[in-house]
């Protein structure tokens, strides 16, 4: 059995490391006792699976829970399958579409694989529970008595609620009992510890108080400092675009990095890398002399946090190679096609796979300009000659593809469309 360490030197070291990236703690002493007791903690991480992609905001939490994990502590993650059929209110000033099945499974099978990214994969410190257990057959009498302890007027407390009251929206039911079934889910699971968003502390505090009414010891609660997206504006979302997701490609992850203002240079070093305190302060003063510097370094630090030292290596020279020095780059992936002549928008369509890329994205990104072939900008509808070899097509400042028509051999790799 894996030993907890819990010597009083050990704990400090892990709290102090901790506090680069913690906003809050409920309560600092009670974590620190447990800490020191030589007991294994349980450890909940709780996510609704709503969309399929974790970014390295969400991995800030994956990471203290990783540091925890090598010193004996369990975490258990905590699939949200029945959760998410409600939807979170949490942020929403509107009511949130409900999720298939059959997409909450596809979603929680890829958290899962990019969870692992960071996570220790041993049973010993990890176990994978789903809320539907004990939330699908929980009988009409039971849920009356759970919600028998929590008044309407806490509920509508919640800033997002108070909100949609103010602008005359509709509250429905369902959201308000939410932060009920997910404390009811660290009643369930015994919860020690939980490390969340400071956006989640409402639904969290709610299991404090349901494990004391269950005659739990109620869990510690700490919360993570949320930085701004890769625009510098809103906290990184999928749906807006500006987030380092981790089923993001080595390349990706730096290309994002590279392009966010120079501000975020010290915020993103804290909370992102391991880079040490003492280098991150020094940085701190000297980066707005040369920001190009070090968002390079910056970079090569996130990617090799996810992927290697040489990994991280290779997209450094390469990205030095292809926009400092203004080479186009040798390992450009090939698009096969068959025909004469394709329109931007459908030859575009066939460079950016559909999981990546939706149709009306690709609409933008030629309507913004960001698609050029042979150094040409094209058009959405313009017609793209296919008769010569090797065409140069480039999205944006850092994707390339090279457009074969049919000369293609069978086996080569890429994506075929027959044209007229």
């Amino acid at each position: 059995m894996k030993k907890i360490i819990s010597n009083e030197e050990a704990v400090d070291r892990l709290l102090d490391c901790f506090t680069r990236t913690t906003d809050d703690v409920f309560t600092l002493e009670e974590l620190k006792t447990r800490l020191l007791s030589g007991k294994r903690l349980r450890m909940k991480y709780g996510v609704d699976v709503t969309a399929s992609d974790l970014h390295i905001g969400h991995a800030v939490n994956l990471w203290m829970y990783r540091k925890l994990q090598e010193m004996g502590h369990k975490i258990i993650f905590l699939i949200g399958d029945f959760t998410t059929q409600i939807g979170d209110p949490t942020g929403k000033n509107k009511l949130r579409p409900i999720i298939s099945k059959e997409d909450i499974q596809r979603n929680s099978d890829e958290f899962l694989r990019q969870a692992k990214m960071v996570l220790l994969n041993d049973p010993e410190v990890l176990e994978i529970r789903r809320n539907s257990e004990w939330l699908e057959p929980l009988k009409a009498r039971e849920l009356l008595s759970l919600l028998s302890g929590v008044t309407h007027d806490f509920l509508v407390s919640r800033d997002m609620f108070r909100k949609r009251i103010k602008e005359g929206k509709e509250i429905y039911e369902h959201e308000l009992v939410y932060p009920v079934l997910q404390g009811f889910d660290s009643v369930q699971l015994e919860s020690d510890l939980t490390i969340i968003g400071s956006d989640q502390l409402f639904n969290e505090m709610m299991g404090r108080s349901l494990q004391v009414k269950f005659g739990q010891r109620p869990q510690v609660i700490l919360t993570t400092k949320i930085t701004p997206g890769i625009d510098g504006r809103a906290k990184q979302s999928k749906s807006l675009g500006n987030y380092i997701g981790l089923a993001h490609t080595p390349r990706e992850k730096f290309g994002r990095v590279m392009s966010m203002p120079d501000n975020l240079i010290h915020q993103y070093f804290e909370v992102y890398t391991d880079v040490s305190l003492t280098e991150i302060q020094s940085i701190e003063k000297v980066y707005v002399d040369d920001p190009m510097k070090y968002k390079l370094m910056l970079a090569r630090e996130i990617v090799k946090r996810y992927h290697g030292e040489i990994v991280a290596n290779k997209e450094y020279v390469w990205f030095k190679k292809t926009f400092s020095q203004r080479q186009i780059p040798e390992d450009i992936p090939e698009v096969i096609v068959m025909g004469k002549s394709l329109t931007g928008f459908e030859l575009l369509r066939l460079c950016l796979p559909k999981d990546q890329c939706s149709n009306s994205e690709i609409r933008r990104l030629i309507e913004q300009g960001a698609m050029t072939i042979e150094g040409r900008t094209v058009d959405i509808d313009d017609k793209v000659d296919l008769t010569k070899t090797n065409i140069l097509v480039k999205v944006g400042k850092r994707k390339w593809f090279k457009v074969n028509s049919h000369r293609a051999k069978a086996g080569e790799r890429g994506w075929t469309a027959e044209t007229n």
